[in-house]
């Protein structure tokens, strides 16, 4: 599934592409996603101006002038292609289509995990899929303290932590094992056991790893690829991620005894780690 990474850079794209243009029209070839696109939502983007683009969490926010607000989720392997022309054919998963003024937006999903509604702008923050999210990582009120106060009532590993949407959005699997390098913690660790100044250390490095990532471009891991087709490469910048038995940046072990970097499985998730520089 898409990170935060990887849906701010698509969102960057398709703002970076259309802009704030009309949209012409929009198609809606199969609507049974993760939820059912709504019957009126052609309706309600017909003839609209696009004014602005947000994300909450790993959500892509897209404001109508009609004070609307687009909400689309990329799901397990959803993308977007962006093109001067629409293709043909189109291809068996390409569930829904956005005719603008610059171009179109083609939405294939394989799985049809993702989702796109809309809302008046005003009941944004009132929709289900956000009651119960968290700070968003950038946000000024993720400070060392907000996030210690969250840990000490968690007596679960904190990597497992980490992934828990209703304290901080957008980190996923592979960026928490990348923070956690970052800081030099251990994944095993007990969130509960994490200190005041361990989580500034957590937050600086989740700052330094997602400002990373979303500079290039996401990582690509299966699905996922950028609005205009090409990859993301943070993948080539992962510290320990996906690399067991490698030897970590800055490396000074006799690999030979230590087996380098290790593969573990925390909450029914991979996870990687090098139990040398963290503990």
């Amino acid at each position: 599934m898409p990170e935060l990474p990887e849906v701010e850079t698509i969102k960057n794209g398709i703002e970076k592409a259309i802009g704030n243009c009309r949209i012409l029209d929009l198609n809606i070839r199969q609507p049974n996603l993760r939820i059912k696109v709504p019957e009126n939502l052609p309706g309600i983007c017909r003839g609209t101006k696009i004014i602005g683009y947000g994300r909450r969490a790993k959500y892509i926010l897209i404001h109508l002038e009609n004070r609307y607000t687009l909400v689309w989720h990329m799901g397990m392997s959803g993308k977007v292609l962006i093109t001067d022309t629409l293709p043909n054919p189109l291809g068996k998963h390409d569930h829904i289509i956005f005719s603008t003024e610059n171009g179109f937006l083609v939405y294939n999903d394989p799985r049809r995990f993702g989702l796109l509604t809309a809302t008046p702008t005003e009941n944004l923050n009132k929709l289900p899929f956000f009651a119960k999210l968290g700070l968003e990582p950038f946000d000024k009120a993720l400070t060392p303290r907000f996030l210690f106060d969250k840990l000490q009532k968690k007596k679960i590993p904190v990597k497992a932590a980490l992934l828990d949407q209703s304290l901080v959005v957008g980190i996923g699997n592979i960026y928490a094992s990348e923070i956690l390098f970052e800081a030099k913690i251990s994944p095993l660790r007990t969130a509960d056991m994490i200190s005041k100044a361990e989580c500034a250390k957590i937050i600086k490095a989740t700052h330094c790893v997602l400002e990373k990532a979303i500079a290039a471009g996401g990582s690509t891991l299966k699905d996922y690829e950028k609005p205009d087709g090409s990859l993301g490469y943070f993948q080539n910048q992962h510290c320990v991620y996906n690399k067991t038995g490698q030897r970590c940046p800055g490396c000074s072990c006799d690999i030979g005894k230590t087996g380098g970097i290790k593969k573990i499985i925390i909450d029914g998730r991979s996870t990687f780690y090098c139990q040398t520089k963290q503990k």
